[in-house]
């Protein structure tokens, strides 16, 4: 893995979803075509300030993409059984979608398919509503969650093979993009723990690799029928333990040799968090379009934003446009960042999503500035 990734460092790729400005003078657009943030999606108490924030702080900065971690924050009618008891009307996502498009943002929800169908001592909604999709339906739920435990249990997964589970998750899924008025989706897949398990009637004994690219490429197929792009993270695509990644941000299930089975035309959110490592290359090598995804360490994002930058500047024609940018990723809710970000509860650690957001997106503007 460490002599392919060095191979390919001069290699890059990525799509512009912005219109490029004309001429050579060099801007966020043209540096760095996705600059991206990804956070959940606000609670209805909070969505003015929301809204504000993309027209005063996202706008100004060139995010152009706008991932909302929606879940079951929404009003489904195909299956209110799922709501969350508070969850955004359609009305209210109808605001969302003005504001970005007002500011020529692309805005792509997400959902968690796959894995994430729990969270600590809860169990999300699909699975708290169609037990029968569970993966590992003897593992249950402790009332008193703790890391590492005799079940392997961080987050349930639901059964990717069950008969009945995709009806339910892609009547959600078309429904939340015709709602958000989108071309993409986000369907999450990180952290894919449970798969394949030797106790699951479908999937024991099935190679976990071909059950996690199957999963990816009966959402990515479903989507293309409507003419949308299927955006996921990477980290079960990488070698945990060839790089020495680790488990966290790659697999050590071996899900890693279905980036070999995917389409090419799904987009790939690459998140570490505490390292630049240099997986873009690697995905990049395989054809397949990139983010770099940062968090909490301006240093780091700061780091990856001057890699990609380069990935871009010194790949091949063939191989520059698999290259296509940055997306900060936020994982509190919306209403905790805000209060972080206008300082009614301010962060004391030199390490926080609000550091790391205004450091991201002051190098892109250095970066445009020095070209």
């Amino acid at each position: 893995m460490k002599q392919i990734i060095t191979f390919f460092l001069a290699a890059l790729s990525g799509i512009a979803f912005a219109q490029v400005p004309s001429g050579s003078e060099a801007t966020p657009w043209n540096i760095l075509p996705v600059r991206g943030f990804c956070i959940s999606a606000p609670q209805s108490k909070g969505l003015d300030e929301f809204i504000k924030f993309i027209d005063e702080e996202l706008a100004p900065r060139s995010v152009n993409t706008l991932i909302l971690r929606v879940d079951y924050n929404y009003q489904y009618e195909s299956h209110p059984e799922l709501r969350d008891s508070s969850a955004l009307s359609k009305k209210e996502v109808k605001r969302l979608v003005a504001v970005c498009r007002k500011n020529n943002i692309r805005v792509i929800p997400q959902v968690n398919l796959l894995g994430h169908q729990s969270w600590a001592s809860k169990v999300s909604g699909l699975l708290r509503v169609y037990p029968e999709f569970d993966e590992t339906p003897l593992v249950k739920i402790p009332v008193n969650y703790k890391w590492p435990n005799t079940d392997g249990l961080y987050c349930k997964s639901y059964c990717p093979l069950h008969p009945g589970v995709h009806k339910v998750v892609f009547e959600l899924v078309d429904e939340i993009c015709d709602a958000f008025e989108t071309d993409a989706f986000h369907a999450g897949m990180d952290e894919v723990f449970y798969i394949g398990e030797a106790q699951c009637p479908r999937c024991s004994g099935r190679d976990k690799a071909e059950l996690f690219a199957g999963e990816v490429r009966a959402i990515r197929d479903h989507l293309s029928l409507r003419g949308r792009k299927l955006w996921i993270w990477g980290d079960r695509l990488i070698d945990g333990k060839a790089t020495g990644i680790g488990e966290w941000e790659a697999s050590y299930n071996n899900t890693y040799r279905a980036i070999d089975m995917i389409p090419k035309d799904v987009i790939i959110c690459d998140w570490h968090y505490e390292r630049p490592d240099q997986t873009p290359v690697y995905f990049a090598s395989k054809e397949l379009n990139v983010i770099t995804c940062p968090y909490r360490d301006p240093a780091i994002a700061v780091l990856q934003t001057q890699d990609m930058v380069k990935f871009r500047k010194y790949a091949t024609p063939e191989m520059k446009d698999h290259y296509m940018g940055m997306m900060q990723t936020v994982w509190s809710g919306a209403g905790p960042f805000l209060d972080n970000y206008y300082g009614r509860k301010p962060e004391t650690s030199d390490k926080s999503a609000v550091k790391c957001f205004k450091a991201l997106f002051g190098e892109i503007q250095k970066q445009a500035a020095e070209k």
